[in-house]
């Protein structure tokens, strides 16, 4: 699905009576990992494609000892393994809470096409700072929470002129 693509699902469209059911499932395993095993936060994702379910995950943030696994990379990861391709075009993830930039970035890479979220970021802000995040990400490099600092780049540029050349060459 080419970006432009992308904005044939809107986010007008109406919620049937499945995307509740896929929703319950995400709010499911939200509950399990933040309450139940506290493997991590209390956040769960399912993956959609072609109105059957692909993955679903919650977050395993400290069973894992990584932070990014957060539920919604879980179940795009997941996803993507069990149809062998980096892209789920098409796919609608269910997510209990609004993805953080890191989650939404990985749907983006995913080309996944709709995510819906039960929880937004004010509905747990006093204990998550996804909206931090989301906003440290708008300021200029110089001013953001961790700092990033260029360097060595002509030596990378020689990597990207060789890639380019690889007829093979991963490209997503």
């Amino acid at each position: 699905m080419s970006g432009s693509d992308r904005n044939l699902i809107t986010p007008k469209d109406p919620m049937t009576p499945q995307d509740q059911d896929f929703m319950r499932l995400a709010l499911q395993h939200m509950r399990e990992a933040g309450v139940v095993t506290k493997s991590g936060g209390p956040f769960g994702a399912v993956i959609v494609l072609d109105g059957k379910v692909l993955a679903v995950a919650g977050n395993s943030v400290m069973s894992d000892s990584d932070p990014t696994a957060h539920a919604e990379v879980n179940a795009i990861r997941e996803a993507c393994r069990k149809i062998g391709n980096p892209h789920i075009d098409g796919a609608v993830m269910y997510s209990s809470c609004e993805p953080c930039p890191m989650c939404y970035a990985t749907a983006y890479w995913a080309r996944v096409s709709k995510i819906f979220y039960a929880a937004g970021y004010p509905d747990y802000a006093d204990l998550f700072d996804d909206a931090n995040i989301a906003g440290d990400l708008l300021l200029p490099y110089g001013q953001r929470q961790v700092v990033m600092q260029q360097i060595m780049q002509p030596e990378a540029q020689k990597v990207w002129a060789e890639f380019r050349t690889v007829p093979d060459g991963a490209r997503y």
